[in-house]
């Protein structure tokens, strides 16, 4: 049975498979020159919206699959139900591991309707917001309680999981328990530049002991002077936190 597949069975996840690299490129062409850099160390890739803006994406998403790796298309569908359901329809026998929605309820609830084999992933806030930009989008809520409501009703709607930092997933699988998938983005193995736009950051290790199953890395990766030096590190501390 392959990653891909074990993932869909509910089986634990390998080690290796936990590390998912963002392919925050500006071409396709870029993005496989990446993958063919890392090789063997990285199993999962994050295609998104840079990538979806130009040629190829979706010729990516099968070559992706001829490599033996898994692929999480992150497109934050967010639009009329009917709308985000026919798009989630048209990730289905794609080999599409995992697939990002943002929105209210309906929303939600017609990604999950449609899912088939795709994992739906809630997005619950961005990893760049702080409590400040939430004044800014009219939220009056603290951030904790923003992520945990949205992660209760992603799960109510047929969502496998979401998207969360690290700094909220203690108290996401302290409150869901093991039933929802929680996927960390901003992993900053080192300490985090002022100019970096992501905020809300944990490194590796802190990812998984909080409680995370996945961890999205780009930029740590792909600007490192040996981006794949880079990525066995992180697959290093990664071994560690799930010892045989």
């Amino acid at each position: 049975m392959d990653a891909t597949a074990e993932l869909r069975s509910g089986k634990p996840i390998p080690a290796r498979d936990r590390l998912i690299v963002a392919l925050d490129v500006a071409s396709a062409g870029e993005a496989r020159a990446l993958v063919a850099t890392l090789g063997d160390v990285v199993t999962f890739y994050k295609l998104g919206l840079e990538l979806f803006m130009r040629p190829g994406y979706f010729e990516l998403v099968e070559w992706l699959g001829g490599q033996g790796k898994q692929v999480f298309v992150d497109l934050k569908f967010f639009d009329v139900p009917e709308t985000v359901r026919g798009a989630v329809r048209g990730l289905r026998g794609r080999g599409i591991a995992f697939a990002t929605v943002h929105g209210n309820q309906a929303i939600l609830e017609a990604a999950g309707a449609e899912k088939g084999e795709v994992k739906i992933l809630a997005v619950t806030v961005l990893t760049s917001l702080d409590r400040g930009d939430l004044d800014d989008l009219g939220f009056q809520c603290e951030v904790g309680a923003l992520v945990l409501s949205r992660a209760r009703r992603a799960l109510a709607a047929g969502c496998d999981g979401v998207i969360s930092s690290g700094l909220e997933a203690p108290m996401l699988k302290r409150e869901l328990g093991e039933r929802i998938l929680v996927v960390t983005p901003g992993i900053r193995p080192v300490e985090n530049r002022p100019a970096d736009d992501q905020k809300r950051t944990v490194d590796v290790a802190q990812a998984f002991a909080n409680g995370a199953d996945y961890i999205v890395v780009g930029r740590p990766i792909r600007a490192a002077p040996d981006p794949r030096a880079a990525a066995e590190a992180i697959q290093s501390t990664i071994a560690a936190s799930f010892p045989r």
